[in-house]
């Protein structure tokens, strides 16, 4: 736990990794909790009409009652998909996975059946989690997944089923470095890679959380996030390190984000702590006369934040914006803290304490101060994944020596910060989301109209980059504004609403090199040239 000294140079000085040799995340972040206090508040679930709150006690019966239940199908490192959204069952879901040592797989409720099969059928999950909705999707792709043993729907069923059975589960003795967690990540060539964490990445977190929130926790603290849990940025960012410290969380899935209903929601749960992506900040800064709130920190990361968003920031949330970065491989590795240091807009903030981040050259030696260079994170470090799941080949392109590669460029200032520049490959950051190209392109290539496409980001005020596609048609098709919305709604129906084009423009030709891949910075510098 961080240790708040009178600058940012001593409190990491101070800090001191304890990461013991067995470490179960399901025990720590609610049996731990439970034996302490169990009548103490862990989620409040504030969807529909009516909240529903629920303690670390109960949170711990249910957990335990799932862990009985995904036993019949499931042991140590069976892979478990858990497609729903935040929620109670969410949680508990995930923390029986912990606590039978099998490795949890978050998987996003807007997936559509492309985007799920991938996942499921490289994973090799054996059991998925979900409701309703996600169980209708999980049909229609049911035949392609041979592992897929088990579908749970949540619902009165199940509550009856578990009801029925012991509250009492004997969990794993885990490793801390026992694999614990699969989340899939979007890259630029192929399909999404999965990212391995062991349970020791809660650990690797709490820092960066701790810091970003101003020294979390705190009396009083209680913290929400738009993110969906499905997401680094909403389990390991939000969810676990909050019950890990006992602070409560509340949940909230909205059908669709506005100002008016994050304001509504924070006013109405006391929300102190929260996570907002800056494409969140974006759209409340355009509500006027926003209801006053009771935030003690807002951490916000995913693309700088400029002097606009800090300055509302501390006229309309009441303090300032810490900015955090990482990246699912290697997370919360990089954050201000107004705590201990002004915000300076455009710059990221300082390495973490417990974390060694550099800008690095080719041959992996530090950049001199104000010199652009690889982000990168040196290892062993608690909160780097272990592997990417069945692909050797980019865990090894992911390393440098001894150092993680983040894919960024940045700088070191004279002051110790970090300062962002860019990406050094194609992923496009939309709306809070890391997006790769090559999936949106495969699943365009699908459309029967479609011979070849070419996906770029382009600035956009709210997202920071919105998704643009350069389509070539097969002969005889007619590129029109109807044929633009079909393609875009035929990525949207069979991956996810956040990785649908924004924008097609359709081209006799595309830019290929001798191999016949495609050069997206090509169609960058016609994108940016009109």
């Amino acid at each position: 736990m961080l240790i708040q000294k009178s600058d940012y140079a001593r409190t990491r000085a101070a800090f001191r990794w304890d990461i013991p040799r067995h470490y179960n995340i399901g025990v720590d972040c609610c049996d731990r909790i439970a034996d302490l206090r169990t009548d103490a508040t862990a989620i409040i679930d504030a969807s529909g009409v009516n909240p529903r709150t629920v303690t670390f006690g109960q949170l711990r019966s249910l957990s335990n009652q799932m862990a009985r239940l995904l036993s019949r199908h499931a042991g140590a490192g069976s892979r478990i998909g858990v497609l729903l959204p935040q929620s109670v069952e969410t949680a508990m879901t995930h923390l029986a996975a912990f606590k039978l040592g099998a490795i949890s797989l978050p998987l996003f409720t807007l997936f559509g059946p492309d985007a799920l099969r991938h996942r499921l059928r490289d994973s090799g999950a054996c059991v998925v989690v979900t409701d309703a909705a996600g169980a209708a999707k999980i049909d229609t792709i049911r035949a392609d997944l041979p592992d897929l043993a088990c579908v749970i729907v949540i619902g009165a069923d199940l509550d009856a089923t578990l009801s029925g059975l012991s509250d009492d589960f004997p969990p794993a003795r885990t490793a801390a470095d026992d694999p614990a967690l699969l989340i899939y990540t979007s890259g630029t060539t192929g399909p999404p890679k999965g990212a391995l964490h062991a349970h020791r990445v809660l650990l690797g977190h709490l820092p960066g959380v701790e810091m970003s929130h101003d020294f979390l926790p705190q009396p009083g603290d209680r913290i929400w996030t738009p993110a969906d849990w499905a997401w680094i940025g909403g389990l390991l960012d939000v969810l676990l390190p909050a019950l890990h410290h006992g602070i409560p969380v509340v949940a909230c899935r909205f059908a669709k984000f506005t100002a008016e209903a994050a304001f509504a929601l924070m006013r109405d749960h006391g929300v102190r702590n929260a996570f907002l992506p800056p494409t969140a900040l974006k759209i409340m800064r355009l509500m006027p006369d926003p209801p006053q709130l009771n935030l003690r920190s807002v951490a916000s990361g995913g693309e700088t934040l400029g002097t606009e968003l800090i300055d509302w920031g501390q006229r309309v949330l009441g303090c300032t914006i810490n900015e955090f970065y990482g990246q699912t491989e290697c997370n919360m590795i990089v954050s201000s803290c107004a705590a201990l240091a002004p915000a300076v807009p455009g710059v990221m903030g300082f390495a973490v304490p417990g974390h060694d981040v550099q800008v690095i050259n080719a041959d992996g030696q530090p950049c001199a101060v104000g010199a652009e260079g690889d982000i990168a994170c040196r290892g062993p470090d608690p909160v780097m994944f272990l592997r990417y799941w069945n692909n050797p080949a980019a865990t090894k392109a992911k390393m440098r020596g001894d150092w993680l590669l983040t894919g960024d460029r940045g700088m070191s200032c004279t002051d110790g910060r970090i300062r962002f520049k860019g990406r050094d490959d194609d992923i496009i950051s939309s709306g809070g989301y890391r997006i790769g190209p090559a999936e949106i392109e495969d699943c365009l290539l699908t459309h029967p109209a479609v011979q070849m496409a070419g996906v770029v980001g382009a600035p956009d005020p709210v997202r920071g980059e919105m998704i643009v596609a350069f389509v070539q048609l097969v002969p005889g098709a007619a590129g029109d504004d109807a044929l633009a919305s079909t393609l875009s709604a035929h990525v949207r129906h069979r991956l996810a609403a956040h990785e649908a084009p924004r924008r097609i423009i359709f081209a006799d030709s595309l830019p290929l090199t001798t191999t016949g891949k495609i050069i997206r910075a090509d169609l960058r510098v016609q994108l940016a040239q009109g």
